[in-house]
């Protein structure tokens, strides 16, 4: 499965998925996406490849020893790591293509914004909400 970032600008290869996708709502995660919560998965280093724009590639300790890669002309986060871990932690929302498999869970719950309510009161919209 290829991915990439925003502008293209930077592309990888993952060859599976090898961990469960999770939502993660910790401070952190949420803060570096401006997001309620993203979407990793954890895929072995010898089953991830980058294939262009490295010289793009910036870093961020976000905290003792996880950085957090993103491309330095978007914004866009690609992957987060602790170099001692045999895996990389890739933000699924930037696989150009659907990995086949679901999130199994939420993690970090108890960091969840108070704003965020999964609940079927609130209309789910294909696009634009009607009228717009």
């Amino acid at each position: 499965m290829k991915g990439s970032c925003l502008c293209g600008v930077i592309g990888y290869e993952v060859d599976q998925l090898d961990m469960p996708i999770s939502h993660c709502h910790c401070r952190t995660c949420r803060k570096a996406h401006a997001a309620a919560f993203v979407s990793s998965a954890g895929v072995m280093r010898e089953h991830f490849r980058w294939l262009k724009g490295l010289e793009k590639l910036s870093a961020f300790e976000s905290s003792p020893g996880k950085l957090r890669h993103f491309c330095s002309v978007c914004g866009s986060h690609l992957v987060a790591e602790r170099l001692a871990q045999p895996h990389v932690i890739l933000r699924v929302a930037t696989l150009d293509e659907d990995p086949g498999i679901k999130p199994t869970m939420h993690i970090w719950c108890s960091h969840s914004a108070p704003w965020l309510e999964d609940s079927d009161d609130i209309p789910f919209n294909q696009e634009w909400q009607p009228g717009r």
